[in-house]
C-alpha cells in the first residue's frame, strides 16, 4: 500500500444486552480480520448498546471507561484506526452524548464526534423514535488526521444534512467514515441514496456501517453496510446480516474525478458558504 490506497473495514455485527459482551465480539473480528491488514476498521452506531432511548442513560459511560479502554487496547494491539462505531457518553454534568471515539494505530484516541442531529421522528404508519428524549447534540463536525490526510466521521441521521458533509469536507476529509443504524422503515427507503448522493455531492469516499439485523429486538436495523465512491456509486454493501465489509480505497481516484468534474473548485462562495457558529459543548 502507498499513501494514496488503503484497506477499510466495516463491522456490522449484532448488538447484544450484555454490554462488555459486545466489545469483546469486536475483539474476536479483529482477529478474523488480522491477516488482511486493515488501516481502517469502522464500527456500527450504538455498537454495545442496544439501541433504545431508556438503554443510552443506563449504558453510558464516561470517556476513559471500559468499553473506550477495551476500544483504545485494540487500536493498540492491531495496529489500526479505529472508528468505534459510537456508544453513549456521559459527561462531567451528566449531559449524555451518542459519540464515536476515533484511535489511532497506537490506541491513542484522536477523534470525537458527538452526534449531532438528534434522530426524532413520527413516520405516519412507520418508524417514531425520539433520540431526544435522553440524549444532547453535539456542535461540531469532526476531522482525524492520518498518514493519508485528514479523515472525517458523522454519526447515521447527520448524513441527511448536506451541510454536515460539507464541512466536514471543507475541514479537509478524504473519506467519511458513519456508524449508522437506519431502521426498515428509513433504510429500504434512504439507505443507499443518502450514501450515494453525499459521495458524489463531496466527490469523497463514504463508508457506512450497520448493525446487523436482528427481528427480535426493540429497534430493527436495516443492516446493509455499504461503501460509495466519488462518483456516486455503490462499491460495495452487504446485506442484512452479521459480515465483513473490506476494500481498498484509492485517493487517486478521488484525485481524478475532482479533476476531471470539479465541483468543489466551482463553488460559488461569492454567493454563499457555510459559515461555523458553533462552540463545542462546555
Amino acid at each position: 500500500m502507498n499513501q494514496m490506497t488503503f484497506k477499510a473495514a466495516a463491522i456490522q455485527m449484532p448488538t447484544v444486552a450484555d454490554k462488555m459482551e459486545n466489545v469483546r465480539a469486536v475483539e474476536r473480528y479483529l482477529e478474523r480480520l488480522a491477516a488482511q491488514k486493515p488501516d481502517f476498521v469502522l464500527l456500527p452506531e450504538m455498537f454495545c448498546c442496544p439501541y433504545q432511548t431508556q438503554n443510552f442513560p443506563v449504558y453510558a459511560e464516561e470517556e476513559g471507561g471500559p468499553a473506550w479502554e477495551m476500544m483504545a487496547g485494540l487500536a493498540k494491539t492491531y495496529g489500526i484506526y479505529l472508528i468505534a462505531g459510537s456508544m453513549p457518553e456521559r459527561d462531567a454534568r451528566g449531559r449524555i452524548f451518542n459519540t464515536s471515539y476515533v484511535f489511532d494505530r497506537q490506541g491513542r484516541q484522536i477523534g470525537k464526534h458527538r452526534k449531532a442531529h438528534l434522530f426524532d421522528i413520527d413516520v405516519k404508519g412507520g418508524q417514531q423514535f425520539k433520540e431526544s428524549d435522553t440524549l444532547t447534540p453535539g456542535n461540531r463536525d469532526t476531522v482525524f488526521d492520518t498518514e493519508f490526510g485528514k479523515m472525517g466521521v458523522c454519526i447515521c441521521y447527520d448524513i441527511r444534512f448536506p451541510e454536515m458533509l460539507r464541512m466536514t469536507v471543507n475541514d479537509g476529509a478524504r473519506m467519511v467514515f458513519v456508524p449508522a443504524a437506519f431502521n426498515m422503515t428509513t433504510g429500504p427507503a434512504h439507505w443507499e441514496i443518502s450514501f450515494r448522493v453525499r459521495a458524489l455531492d463531496n466527490q469523497i469516499y463514504m463508508l457506512g456501517c450497520a448493525p446487523a439485523r436482528d427481528p427480535s429486538t426493540g429497534y430493527v436495523s436495516w443492516g446493509h453496510s455499504i461503501l460509495t465512491d466519488p462518483w456516486g456509486r455503490v462499491v460495495k454493501e452487504l446485506d442484512e446480516k452479521e459480515g465483513i465489509l473490506l476494500e481498498t480505497i484509492d485517493l487517486g481516484y478521488e484525485d481524478g474525478v475532482r479533476q476531471q468534474l470539479p465541483l468543489l473548485k466551482h463553488r460559488r462562495q461569492d454567493m454563499y458558504r457555510l459559515e461555523k457558529v458553533w462552540e463545542e459543548n462546555a
